[in-house]
């Protein structure tokens, strides 16, 4: 396989995997989990389900997984036959297909047994981790190299080992911050999945107080909205200071500072559409998409994120 064919095959996974984010999202926010009532893979015992909206929009959500299921298989099969073989590639490449699988046995296991909201929250961080592999595997094949003899691959070598001249070599500092600051992330995203299902978003009304108080009383579901409120607030604090830290001790990576800045810009945004969701509850033709939105920005917030902890990493072990 091409190199050319080989990125278009990491491209169309990546955005097959987003697609599944996305239908994931809608199943939740218009109750469709049971549109195919307790059957599957077929729906309410059916091959093609009825035309009614529950029952399409979860047979579609299967449809496009096990489409990109198929599609994160041929890249896991194209990556592991590629010469020369990119470690970082497999590692990705196996990582979305990991997690592809335990998307689908998870989402499996909702429709056929009881699940509670803590183990259904679970599903969307698992598709998160799948599409950031995905999106990883992407970058990594923008990167490969074309097929070179033994001479040139030791050359090359050689000089991705050479960091460039005048520059100080990365703090291990810098990947530390980075690596705690994903797993803090996944923990606000998993409380975001949590409130959405316990359908606890109108626990806390208006936006930045909640129900007229800095802080209300931590009952019911408005505890669980102002837990997910003050943690995406402290995530937003956190992701400033990273800036602040990463351009003070990796100035001279620029596309790391990058990534930083368009972290910072990301974070905001998230807690932004935030405030839209709550603005927006008492329509639910509108809080459908706004709450897409909020999936997309906080997707693209945490796979960015991984992808500034590879490059601090590699810049790191130079």
């Amino acid at each position: 396989m091409s190199a050319k064919t080989y990125r278009l095959l990491a491209l169309l996974t990546c955005a097959g995997m987003f697609l599944v984010l996305i239908a994931g999202v809608l199943v939740t926010n218009t109750k469709s989990g049971r549109g195919c009532g307790t059957d599957w893979p077929l729906c309410n015992g059916k091959f093609i389900p009825a035309y009614t909206l529950e029952s399409m929009v979860e047979y579609s959500h299967r449809a496009i997984s096990g489409i990109v299921g198929l599609l994160t298989a041929a890249a896991f099969a194209a990556t592991l036959l590629r010469r020369p073989r990119s470690a970082e590639a497999v590692l990705y490449a196996s990582g979305a297909l990991l997690f592809t699988v335990l998307q689908a046995v998870l989402g499996a296991a909702a429709v056929l047994w009881p699940t509670s909201s803590a183990v259904l929250a679970l599903h969307f961080g698992i598709s998160m981790f799948a599409f950031t592999c995905t999106w990883l595997l992407y970058s990594a094949s923008k990167q490969a190299q074309p097929a070179a003899s033994g001479p040139q691959r030791g050359a090359a070598r050689a000089l991705r080992a050479a960091p460039p001249a005048g520059r100080r070599p990365l703090p291990g500092g810098v990947f530390g911050a980075i690596a705690v600051l994903v797993v803090y992330c996944y923990g606000v995203v998993y409380l975001g999945a949590y409130v959405r299902h316990t359908s606890s978003a109108g626990g806390c009304a208006g936006w930045p107080l909640c129900n007229g108080r800095l802080v209300p009383e931590l009952t019911g579901a408005a505890a669980i909205v102002f837990a997910h409120r003050a943690a995406a607030a402290v995530l937003l604090l956190a992701t400033l200071l990273l800036l602040v830290y990463v351009r003070r001790r990796a100035e001279a990576h620029r596309e790391l500072t990058g990534l930083a800045a368009a972290a910072a810009v990301l974070a905001l945004a998230q807690v932004l559409s935030g405030a839209l969701l709550t603005y927006t509850m008492g329509d639910a033709d509108v809080y459908v998409f706004t709450s897409l939105l909020h999936t997309i920005i906080i997707s693209a917030y945490f796979s960015l994120l991984c992808l500034m902890a590879v490059r601090a990493w590699r810049l790191s072990r130079r």
